[in-house]
């Protein structure tokens, strides 16, 4: 992942997360960090030679999936689908952030 520290930033305002753990290299890049959003701990690094950075879809229940949308929008990312009760018992919306991860937030609905 290139552009970590963005990614916490992003993290911390439309999710909450809390910042755990931090790493630096010289020149300011992260070498490692963790982050946790309720019980789930994320970790992240930017990217290096040996590990070049690589897309992905991350899928996190939050209590509120409007809420947490509307603040991943707010905090630039993009949406990539607003969220819907589908056919499944989650309610579920994505945003992408700057760094180019995909997040799809989802409530478990009664």
């Amino acid at each position: 992942m290139d552009g970590a520290e963005r990614t916490i930033d992003f993290l911390v305002a439309a999710f909450g997360a809390e910042e755990l753990r931090r790493f630096p290299a010289d020149g300011g890049r992260l070498i490692h960090a963790e982050v946790r959003i309720d019980d789930t701990v994320i970790m992240l690094a930017d990217a290096k030679a040996d590990w070049p950075p690589a897309r992905a879809h991350v899928h996190v229940y939050v209590p509120d999936v409007d809420a947490v949308y509307r603040r991943a929008l707010e905090a630039d990312a993009t949406s990539v689908q607003e969220p819907l009760k589908d056919d499944d018992a989650d309610k579920r919306g994505g945003v992408e952030d700057a760094g180019g991860t995909t997040w799809w937030i989802a409530t478990k609905m009664a």
